[in-house]
């Protein structure tokens, strides 16, 4: 009897020590809490307005070359072949400026949208907010969707975006 009571005793032990060892993730996608959280912000404006002054020019360069790339194809119809290669070379060398120019202000962007989600104020904030939902919920670590490439699928029971933006708004009066 002693031994049987020994058996289950150490079964229950295993099993409760076994998941104290289970790691729990939870998600985030920092960008998206920014966004949602600091929309009114001085910062994230200019942020959408240069993010906006770069795609209207980039649809303005692309009509052009569209624009061009139909006077190339009249002129190749006519048979004017010095009129089609002259557009031609044109419409490569705005293609190549176009890509050089998304290229390049995509990159800005990025790198404002970094610096804007780690500002000192909103992580200390948002951190703080991150730390007491995984304690309060027992999550062991919390993975940023924004920065983290590795992160091949995750269950929308994990992800605490929406959680974490209600708690920042709940306790800014909003």
């Amino acid at each position: 009897m002693l031994k049987k009571i020994f058996v289950i005793l150490f079964l229950f032990v295993s099993c409760f020590a076994y998941s104290q060892q289970l790691t729990r993730f939870a998600v985030v996608d920092l960008s998206k809490v920014y966004v949602a959280f600091f929309r009114d912000s001085r910062p994230v404006r200019e942020f959408e307005e240069r993010s906006a002054r770069v795609q209207n020019e980039v649809d303005r360069r692309t009509r052009e070359i569209l624009e061009l790339r139909g006077r190339h194809s009249e002129a190749v119809l006519r048979g004017d072949q010095t009129e089609a290669n002259r557009l031609e070379g044109q419409i490569y060398r705005m293609s190549e400026a176009l890509g050089d120019y998304y290229q390049t202000q995509t990159a800005i962007l990025e790198e404002q949208k970094r610096r804007l989600t780690q500002s000192g104020a909103f992580l200390d904030q948002v951190n703080d907010e991150i730390r007491y939902i995984a304690e309060s919920e027992g999550y062991s670590a919390v993975l940023n969707l924004s920065d983290n490439k590795g992160i091949i699928w995750f269950s929308p029971t994990v992800d605490i975006t929406e959680r974490l933006i209600q708690n920042l708004r709940n306790k800014s009066g909003r």
